[in-house]
């Protein structure tokens, strides 16, 4: 199959490949954040430092460091610098709680971490959790000095020579959410990089030297290290990193602010950034393309948000399986509504339960094929041979293409659900809500609100009906929110007297999501 782009060489270390490509680009801006902008130079010494440090501290080639870190400079020093010290690491969810991440320490088998200094409460109580004394290099304003800190990490004298790894040697891992709530941790090589960038980054986006990209899906996500960190870096552009959450009013203070000509959102943002009276005029900025990326993006907020900023939205579709998008809108020929079209490089099937092509317009199980899928996910053989199937990964999306080769979203092929571009499973928060006293079972489905994207709700039968109140309900979701990440609290809460069932008992998820609450 033709690549537009020629392979990687087989001896291939990535963070060496950037830092090689970016040597002419000395004093250029290459990252800034909230409080500190670096050079490409002094990203490169920041880099082989860190990498030097790493080894230092007894770090092993192919051992796992865990980066429970916020968008601050810090965080592509540490990932580049693991990855030019052949150490692996696993970027994760800032916004987890503690026994997720004691989960992906242990199970990682990381033997450091590195954490903001604004996490550290949480990555102490799961690191103590594990019952590991593992390393902890604190990165921040607030680093005690007499522990180990990312400065001291930094103080050794740059590395001369890159790990050197091969290709397809296991670089760094993702942790994507698992249905059963275990997330499973996704297994990316150094080629996997590379390809992202050359075959969607440089071709559909068309990055250039002269572009300021600036991303509100965070580095730990896959879509935003391809945005913030390899697309940009491979291109010698400049990044503008955002510690805070991605708040409509956060985002406008940095595109005003840094004036930025490539902007990376997720649906959710776009429609509260329209929503917002602070919306900046289109002559107040300077973008070139948006992107979206992590649920389908409604058709009336494309052509909206495009309309008013004078530049188009390319909605696609990635993975952190395959690392970034591999359906994707093309500029000038969007089609709001729909994922686009195949990026070339990448092969894309729709199949039906017996694996056999879908006719157009039939709606089938969406299978990739192309250069940067993950090669398995760590220690889960039945996932990994379920959805790495050969040369094909089976999304465990469901999708139509119309005559035109335009595919759009037609759900998950499980009962998962996607909100605000993160995966929650039903049974995860069900199984939160049946904890609390009041509840004698419950069903939590997606339907789409007003805007046309995922809302949680959740079907509630109570041990006394009597109980059914708004203090009961916001109750509830505060029981939610206290055991499982903030985003998959259920927005709504409806008090029913039974739940749909089967002849033999299993809930019917598709008769309440088609009821939509009537």
């Amino acid at each position: 199959m033709h690549h537009h782009a020629k392979a990687p060489p087989e001896r291939f270390n990535f963070a060496r490949h950037l830092l090689e490509l970016n040597r002419t680009r000395h004093a250029k801006i290459a990252v800034r954040d909230d409080r500190t902008a670096l050079s490409y130079g002094e990203l490169d010494a920041r880099v082989r430092s860190l990498a030097a440090g790493l080894l230092a501290q007894g770090l092993q080639p192919e051992q796992r460091v865990l980066l429970v870190m916020l968008d601050t400079v810090d965080l592509p020093v540490a990932f580049l610098g693991a990855l030019y010290a052949g150490v692996i690491p696993v970027p994760v969810n800032t916004l987890l709680p503690a026994d997720n991440l004691a989960y992906m320490l242990s199970h990682s088998g990381a033997r450091m971490v590195i954490a903001s200094d604004a996490l550290l409460p949480t990555v102490q109580q799961a690191i103590a959790q594990c019952g590991s004394s593992v390393p902890l290099a604190v990165s921040g304003a607030q680093a005690d000095s007499e522990g180990l800190t990312f400065a001291g990490l930094l103080d050794h004298a740059p590395l001369a020579e890159a790990a050197d790894t091969h290709a397809d040697q296991f670089a760094f891992w993702l942790y994507s959410s698992g249905s059963t709530g275990r997330p499973k941790g996704a297994v990316h090589s150094h080629a996997n990089l590379y390809w992202t960038a050359e075959l969607y980054g440089k071709p559909v986006l068309g990055l250039r030297e002269d572009d300021v990209v600036f991303s509100a899906a965070k580095l730990f996500f896959a879509y935003g290290l391809g945005n913030a960190l390899t697309f940009p870096l491979s291109v010698g552009a400049t990044v503008i990193l955002m510690a805070e959450r991605p708040t409509p009013a956060a985002v406008f203070d940095r595109l005003l602010r840094h004036q930025p000509t490539v902007f990376y959102g997720v649906p959710t943002l776009y429609v509260g950034m329209l929503a917002s009276d602070a919306l900046p005029r289109r002559e107040q900025l300077k973008l070139r393309i948006c992107a979206s990326a992590g649920e389908a993006l409604p058709r009336e907020v494309g052509e909206k948000f495009g309309a008013h900023v004078g530049c188009e939205i390319l909605d696609g579709l990635g993975s952190t399986e395959m690392l970034h998008i591999f359906l994707s809108n093309r500029s000038g020929a969007v089609r709001y509504g729909s994922s686009g079209t195949p990026v070339p490089g990448y092969e894309v099937e729709l199949r039906d339960e017996q694996g056999r092509p879908v006719p157009v317009g039939e709606v089938g199980d969406l299978y990739i094929k192309g250069p940067s899928a993950a090669h398995l996910y760590w220690t889960n053989r039945e996932k990994s041979t379920a959805t790495f199937q050969g040369e094909w990964l089976r999304s465990g999306d469901k999708y139509a293409v119309d005559a035109d080769g335009y595919y759009t979203y037609a759900g998950r092929s499980d009962d998962m659900l996607k909100v605000s571009g993160q995966y929650v499973s039903p049974i995860e928060v069900e199984s939160a809500l049946i904890g609390h006293e009041s509840v004698l079972e419950c069903a939590v489905v997606g339907q789409p609100d007003a805007q046309g994207l995922t809302r949680t709700v959740a079907y509630v039968v109570l041990r006394d009906a009597r109980a059914a109140d708004s203090a009961l309900e916001d109750e509830l979701k505060t029981f939610v929110k206290s055991r499982l990440a903030p985003h998959k609290y259920p927005r709504e809460i409806r008090f029913t007297a039974e739940l749909p069932k089967t002849a033999t008992g299993k809930i019917q998820r598709f008769r309440l999501r088609e009821s939509n609450g009537q």
